[in-house]
């Protein structure tokens, strides 16, 4: 069995409440029919019912067993506006503001995350990054002990001897464009966790550069040396090492030569990227040259899950994300 193929096994048997925010959108509810059909989640669909079952009808999709909320007109509404004017008031939020909030559904299914009337949320497919990340953010906020939230992929390498038999984790690849020392060393522990959670592999972490124990010199290297010592600090049973070249993290012989006395050199499974240009490029350099699958994006370090789509997602991609959601949700 493959991976995405045992991740959606394991969601079955958890039977955890998703919500996708953003039910009026095509391959959301090709998605949906999918996550139905094969009893990956149990599923609520935010928006307008008529329009929801107007399309599914159009698009020839069974959304059936899935229940559809509209924020606009739900009893619901007037109590997520309250639970949100409480947690932003001290900000400056107005009932009147948080009352039209409310009846956003990117808000409405994350204030149902935060009132734990559902395990996870899924949208992004038509929202923007800053805008998923904005209500999340706000309302759920990030895990103890992590300041920073991340976004990860497990990219699945065909015909590839590296990390797990060509599975591995690229993070940070969708949110910080460029993390401090201690912001990549938190990002390096979620990565490890979503490793863990995901793979049930133990995770060998490098923080990659474009330099291995100091062969160069500059201050975007002491950036990465500096989360490695935050990061064991933080996390002393992590097997983490770097700053390492990418050569020196995945092949054998180089690590050898480079860093022969590591313990992730020549072996890693969880790479992490100095800054989101290299983390962004890397992973859409080895799903297009390489054909690797690339499974996320993965939002890691909020307190509760929340994962948002890239907009130029597939309704398989949806799937994958929401048992993804629910293998985190119950791992938190």
């Amino acid at each position: 069995m493959g991976l995405v193929e045992n991740i959606r096994e394991k969601a079955k048997a958890l039977k955890k409440t998703i919500v996708l925010a953003e039910g009026t959108e095509e391959r959301t509810l090709k998605a949906a029919a999918v996550v139905q059909k094969q009893k990956i989640a149990d599923l609520i669909l935010l928006g307008n019912e008529n329009r929801i079952k107007g399309l599914a009808k159009e698009l020839n999709v069974d959304i059936s067993e899935a229940k559809i909320i509209d924020p606009e007109t739900s009893n619901k509404t007037e109590e997520y506006a309250s639970l949100l004017f409480e947690l932003r008031k001290h900000k400056g939020m107005t009932e009147e503001q948080a009352s039209e909030l409310a009846k956003d559904p990117v808000w409405y299914g994350t204030l149902m995350v935060k009132n734990k009337d559902v395990d996870g949320m899924v949208a992004g497919a038509i929202t923007a990054t800053g805008d998923v990340f904005r209500s999340a953010f706000q309302v759920v906020k990030t895990a103890p002990g992590i300041g920073v939230v991340s976004s990860a992929f497990i990219m699945l390498v065909p015909d590839c001897e590296y990390g797990a038999n060509g599975t591995l984790l690229f993070a940070d690849c969708a949110v910080n464009p460029n993390p401090d020392a201690k912001q990549l060393a938190e990002i390096a522990i979620s990565s490890a966790e979503t490793w863990k959670a995901l793979v049930n592999d133990d995770p060998r972490v490098a923080m990659l550069s474009f330099s291995t124990r100091g062969s160069a010199k500059h201050e975007m290297i002491d950036k990465v040396v500096e989360a490695v010592k935050i990061a064991k600090e933080q996390a002393p049973e992590l097997l983490i090492d770097g700053e390492l070249q990418l050569d020196a993290a995945l092949v054998p012989e180089i690590a050898n030569r480079k860093a022969p006395d590591s313990k992730v050199a020549g072996c890693a499974n969880v790479l992490i990227f100095p800054e989101l240009e290299a983390g962004n490029i890397g992973y859409k350099l080895v799903q297009r040259l390489a054909k690797a699958e690339a499974v996320g994006p993965i939002t890691q370090g909020l307190a509760a899950p929340i994962n948002d789509l890239s907009r130029g997602c597939s309704s398989d991609d949806i799937v994958n994300v929401v048992a993804i959601t629910a293998l985190q949700a119950a791992n938190m």
